[in-house]
């Protein structure tokens, strides 16, 4: 009997050891073409509209970001990788031109600059509608943080017909972005 628990005490250790990793962990994948080591999340976080439209067959617009970490030969550069997949709901503004979207967080508003990325080989992330936006916004070791530690994040988009869409996560983003802050090694301690 006792050699029978044996097998079955590692089997609980395990299947509970698989259930507590992340879904989105991060990643590290090289860029062959550039020699860029790119540290991203598994895949990016999904935000949904806080306020969807009501009525019919509309299909909503998601949004996703994900940190980038690029590594080129031990030089670090940061940014956050930003895709609009449009639906027919609403129509958004070009999130490469002149008005950039903001992240709004507990402790505030952070407007987002748009960067070029070092990388022009592979994407950070794979896109979820292939027709949708995609662009790179400056992001600093303080605002990773920021974000982290924040119970709020939503990104605010402009729409075409001059409002505002506000997207939320569909899942907890501190728990991930502060695993990825450990895995980047960038946790202060």
């Amino acid at each position: 009997m006792r050699f029978a628990m044996i097998p079955l005490v590692f089997l609980l250790g395990f299947v509970g050891g698989c259930a507590g990793s992340s879904r989105i962990a991060p990643v590290e994948a090289l860029d062959e073409r550039t020699g860029i080591t790119l540290g991203v999340l598994k895949q990016p976080i999904e935000l949904v509209p806080s306020h969807p439209e009501v009525g019919g067959a509309k299909r909503a617009t998601f949004a996703y970001l994900g940190p980038v970490e690029w590594n080129r030969s031990g030089t670090l550069t940061y940014g956050l990788w930003l895709h609009i997949a449009p639906g027919n709901d609403r129509a958004l503004i070009d999130i490469r031109g002149s008005t950039a979207p903001t992240l709004v967080l507990d402790d505030g508003v952070v407007a987002l600059s748009r960067m070029e990325a070092p990388n022009r080989g592979r994407d950070a992330y794979k896109q979820a509608a292939p027709w949708g936006q995609v662009a790179y916004f400056d992001l600093t070791v303080a605002t990773l943080r920021r974000m982290a530690a924040s119970r709020k994040l939503e990104l605010d988009v402009g729409a075409a017909d001059g409002s505002t869409v506000s997207f939320s996560p569909s899942s907890d983003t501190r728990a991930i972005l502060t695993r990825y802050l450990q895995d980047r090694g960038l946790t202060g301690d």
